[in-house]
């Protein structure tokens, strides 16, 4: 097969070692830099579009807390009023308006699908119905179980409020029919949902976000010096891989075992790429670094500083103490004890295994030089071991009986991909859920303390030649700079949450900035990566990496010792240590 050459593109910060100092044609025509610019863009448009339209409903946010409030001091236990008032709390959302919906709309990636890859894309209204039909006497009895429930927990809330909520008997009764009624709530919404099944068209949504993004990105590579016509042209086969990347994620198998678009991504990339070639053509657009440091510089805003307090000392403990533990032993372990031929592979594996996959890996690969498919090898592990660490960690918790938050714990530290994380921890319920999707998020901060460690000790031991001191310079240009995009994004979205408040911020910035617009650019983005690592991969290329099947080893090890240490520091941090903080979660 002959070999495929690239256009002209901007050349990535880790492949060439530079010297001198930044100038000002740095800051548009490094693809770092324009990373930062253009993901700053996209922040500033989601402040600019959601801020200005709070939803009607948020003014009685006061009212619901003010509820709450009142009962949990009239009740030793959480009362009907103050479900329901929690309930409609919840519900605020800047997401639940039209033009987020319409924003959404053509954000949104594939639906899900069984037989029909068509299900994914298009559904009639027919179809739509007929889906629903079977599960309707389902959902009413549901509905029907629900509303005994409510009943019953009524007549057992008024009896300990009738004893003036003194008798520990009626309030132990009273709490326990109010769960059991707040259980059928939730079977009767998800009973219902089987019911109400939606009907849709996203292709004609798909070809608008393709065009979008094609301009987007277009305009940005063309500033750092590659035709605008030539990305255009081999963007939406790019696309449009991505999209079967998203079915394919979207499948119910698929879904239920956790093969998730990077996989497929990936996946149907490299089946191109080591068949027929990557076309010419189609090259100028496959851009892996630069939208994934795009991406990265959107994932810093979802940082927010409060979340990370949230949980407290002992999930920064785990997230902020095992990591980076886990991290230079697994190193040690590669130089001494494997005798990794390739350094820069060496860190790189062992930083995106240890911190956080793919966005580690991105960053430490940059900050080290690292070569394209020493990156392309340590991401292609972290994908397999996340979708078996995905099924069989919340698997093995559920059957030994783990405690949710230890297991939440356990799991946000140690599984890779954050989409994973909040998938396995769901699995096990809400406590669970909450406590990973916190934790790796904590661990994400890591990013960039990870990436300029790695960048001194490169200066300063690997690559210094003797006699020679470390250059801050040096330093600086090995530094990735979209790391300093993320640290902002967190650092202004952070102050942002800090100063609307609480509610507005759960209202405005996470329902809505983010889950409703810059989260979901994110994950196309990265769709659009890993479907650039798979087209220019080339599998002959990874052959004097997998001698002695070292990469493997030095990944087992360092994920084997990652599963047992978290587990045992996550224990003595939530149950020995702090357990007043375990209790109130």
């Amino acid at each position: 097969m002959a070999e495929i050459k690239a256009q002209p593109q901007a050349e990535p910060d880790y492949v060439v070692i530079e010297s001198g100092k930044t100038t000002l044609r740095d800051l548009y025509k490094k693809e770092d830099w324009m990373a930062v610019w253009m993901g700053f863009f996209l922040l500033i448009v989601g402040l600019l579009i959601y801020l200005p339209r709070p939803p009607e409903k948020a003014a009685e946010i006061p009212k619901y807390n003010a509820t709450m409030k009142e009962e949990a001091a009239k009740a030793p236990f959480k009362t009907i009023e103050w479900h329901n008032a929690s309930s409609a709390k919840r519900g605020v959302r800047a997401t639940n308006q039209d033009f987020a919906k319409t924003i959404q709309s053509f954000l949104s990636a594939p639906s899900d699908w069984n037989t029909n890859p068509i299900d994914a894309l298009y559904r009639s209204e027919e179809t739509a119905k007929a889906m629903g039909a079977p599960f309707k006497e389902a959902a009413d009895k549901a509905k029907a179980a629900a509303d005994a429930a409510l009943a019953s927990a009524k007549t057992a809330q008024a009896a300990a409020a009738a004893a003036g909520f003194k008798d520990t008997t009626l309030n132990a009764a009273a709490e326990k029919e109010i769960n059991a009624w707040q259980k059928a709530k939730d079977a009767a919404s998800k009973a219902d949902g089987k019911v109400k099944v939606k009907s849709y068209n996203r292709i004609p949504y798909l070809i608008g976000l393709c065009i979008i993004l094609a301009v987007f990105f277009g305009i940005g590579k063309a500033i750092m010096g590659v035709p605008f016509g030539q990305f255009v042209v081999g963007f939406p086969a790019v696309f449009a891989l991505a999209i079967l990347a998203y079915m394919a994620e979207t499948q119910a198998l698929m879904k239920y075992w956790g093969f998730g678009f990077p996989l497929w991504a990936i996946v149907f990339g490299l089946l191109i790429s080591n068949t027929i070639g990557t076309p010419k053509w189609m090259m100028p657009a496959v851009c892996t670094e630069y939208y994934i440091k795009t991406g990265l510089v959107l994932l810093g805003a979802e940082i927010l500083f409060n979340k990370i307090l949230a949980i407290g000392k002992p999930g920064i403990f785990i997230a902020w103490i095992c990591t980076p533990v886990t991290l230079i032993l697994t190193y040690w372990f590669g130089q001494k004890i494997v005798k990794m031929p390739s350094k820069t592979l060496n860190i790189t594996i062992s930083s995106d295994m240890s911190v956080c996959g793919v966005s580690a890996a991105i960053a430490t690969a940059a900050a080290c030089r690292a070569k394209k498919e020493e990156l392309t090898l340590a991401i292609g592990l972290s994908m397999v071991f996340t979708a078996i660490c995905m099924v069989g960690q919340p698997a093995f918790a559920k059957a030994v009986g783990m405690p949710e938050i230890l297991a939440g714990a356990w799991m946000g530290s140690t599984i890779d991909s954050t989409g994973a994380v909040a998938a396995a921890g769901a699995f096990l319920g809400p406590k669970a859920l909450y406590v990973a999707a916190t934790i790796k998020m904590i661990q994400n901060v890591l990013i960039g303390v990870v990436a300029f460690a790695v960048a001194v000790y490169w200066c300063a031991k690997v690559d210094c030649k003797p006699g020679t001191s470390v250059s801050w310079w040096e330093i600086w240009y090995r530094f990735p700079k979209f790391v300093i995009g993320f640290i902002a994004a967190s650092i202004i979205f952070s102050i942002i949450d800090q100063s609307v408040g609480k509610d507005m911020s759960n209202v405005m910035i996470d329902h809505g900035v983010l889950r409703g617009f810059t989260r979901i650019a994110r994950e196309w983005f990265f769709a659009l990566a890993f479907t650039c690592i798979g087209l220019e991969t080339n599998f002959r290329e990874f052959g004097q990496y997998f001698k002695g099947g070292k990469p493997i080893t030095l990944y087992v090890f360092g994920q084997t010792f990652q599963l047992a240490f978290t587990l045992l520091v996550g224990y003595i941090m939530f149950y020995i240590v702090f357990p007043e903080i375990t209790a109130a979660i």
